[in-house]
């Protein structure tokens, strides 16, 4: 049974209900798997073996007992470092959080633990989660499993590092500008940014978010399948009113037609041949499996939707924020804020307000938009993923990273859904796709996201790659 955690978690937990395997035993092989391979990757910056044994063996005690143990009970998870685990640190990668200790869960790991998750461990993230790679001085780095010279993706790199090389069977993570969609991509694997409101967040250990986070910021599963996304979306997803964001929609919408929009360059997005390819293929992909597609110039606004976004995420707070990246001493932290203030010009004379009555014209765009077509089908970034720590290189790089990563910014200012789903390799380089949908619409997503899914290989846990 070492070899459990080469199992969905569909099928580990099924394994598990029907008393064919336990949850010691799929605990056993998750941190063995875990010793075995995250000494080369550092995706997992906490665990207590301990602890993780201690849940596994009362998942089997009620079940013994006849109890229901959950969708999830004894499948081995992990979550980011970013959010409220009782007695565990909510670092965000920084050092000036370590006494941060929580006595009290987040909405999502009280939910994950509800389902009857066992939680491996907890996962890398850059400091304060502000980059698309993973790196800080708390922690150290994270590499890409597929390959150690490019980036794992950030800021949930911890995150899709570990999954894509079999360290638990669903990553808890983050998203508020590409933070589990662009994970994703870099380690081959899929990941669901979900609709603004609809899984529950709340960090009683630090204080109220600024508006931008609550409105923006959201957690999310990240996956070798499809269905071990969905499985993790239903999970997260149950309530908790300690968000007053949280929204009781349900999960499954009214049908519509299998009708997608695919946009190759939304709002002049410059990508290249690669990506153009990848895009075109999982086209191809949805069309052999009966839906219809039609190729768009363009899409609602996106460009601008970038920028507000960047503004408000950073605008509102800003000198607080380069306060505390000086106080880390973080060259990742403070290159990204020294990187973002010329966008931030302006702002603070009434920057929010503009931004947040624009954000109205830009969501009613999209969902009249969206009224035609199920989904919309377009790039996660204008290049392959980046080299690692492309961003440090220089002024121009850091440009190019903001300018391709467009598709991933510009989506969470309007609060919509968005799935990215793994498709292939250029080598050993992952390519993907972005698939949104309308406010809610999750499962439209999952439905296009299944489609392409089954129209390629089946994503494998993997050994890491160390040269």
């Amino acid at each position: 049974m070492n070899d459990l955690w080469r199992l969905s978690a569909v099928d580990l937990a099924a394994l598990i209900r029907a008393r064919k395997v336990s949850a010691k035993e799929a605990a056993l092989a998750g941190l063995a798997r875990l010793d075995a391979v995250n000494p080369v990757i550092n995706a997992v910056v906490e665990h207590r073996p301990d602890d993780v044994m201690a849940q596994a063996e009362a998942i089997d005690a009620a079940l013994a007992r006849g109890d229901e143990i959950g969708p999830l009970g004894g499948v081995p998870v992990t979550v980011k470092v970013n959010i409220d685990y009782a007695g565990y640190a909510t670092t965000n990668g920084v050092q000036i959080q370590s006494g941060v200790l929580p006595t009290s869960n987040s909405p999502v790991i009280d939910n994950l633990r509800k389902a009857g998750a066992v939680i491996l461990g907890r996962t890398n993230c850059p400091a304060f989660s502000y980059r698309w790679f993973t790196t800080n001085l708390l922690y150290g780095d994270t590499k890409n499993p597929r390959d150690p010279a490019l980036t794992p993706g950030g800021s949930s790199g911890g995150a899709a590092a570990s999954v894509a090389a079999g360290i638990g069977h669903i990553a808890h993570g983050t998203d508020i500008a590409g933070s589990i969609r662009y994970p994703a991509y870099a380690c081959g694997v899929h990941g669901l940014r979900p609709t603004l409101g609809r899984i529950a967040a709340y960090n009683a250990a630090l204080p109220e978010r600024i508006i931008s986070g609550q409105i923006t910021a959201m957690s999310g599963p990240l996956a070798r399948t499809i269905g071990d996304i969905r499985l993790g979306l239903a999970v997260m997803s149950q309530p908790d009113m300690r968000d007053p964001w949280w929204v009781p929609a349900p999960l499954e919408g009214p049908s519509m037609p299998k009708r997608a929009a695919i946009c190759l360059r939304p709002d002049g997005l410059e990508i290249t041949d690669d990506v153009e390819a990848a895009v075109r293929d999982a086209g191809r992909r949805l069309r052999a499996a009966g839906w219809t597609v039609e190729e768009v110039d363009n899409t609602p606004p996106l460009r601008e939707a970038a920028e507000l976004q960047t503004q408000i995420w950073f605008g509102d707070g800003f000198q607080g924020m380069m306060d505390a990246a000086e106080r880390e001493g973080d060259p990742g932290a403070l290159a990204c804020l020294r990187g973002i203030q010329p966008r931030l010009e302006g702002f603070e004379n009434g920057g929010l307000s503009r931004a947040l009555v624009r954000r109205s014209s830009f969501v009613r765009d999209w969902q009249m938009f969206l009224q035609d077509y199920a989904v919309v089908l377009m790039p996660v970034s204008g290049e392959l993923p980046f080299a690692d720590n492309l961003d440090l290189k220089d002024a121009e790089s850091f440009e190019r990273v903001w300018r391709a990563q467009l598709p991933q910014i510009g989506i969470p200012f309007m609060g919509l859904p968005a799935l990215v789903v793994s498709t292939g390799l250029v080598g050993r380089t992952p390519t993907g796709v972005q698939i949104v949908a309308g406010r809610y619409r999750e499962d439209l997503c999952l439905l296009a996201g299944e489609a392409i899914e089954a129209g390629g290989t089946p994503v494998s846990p993997i050994d890491p790659v160390t040269a």
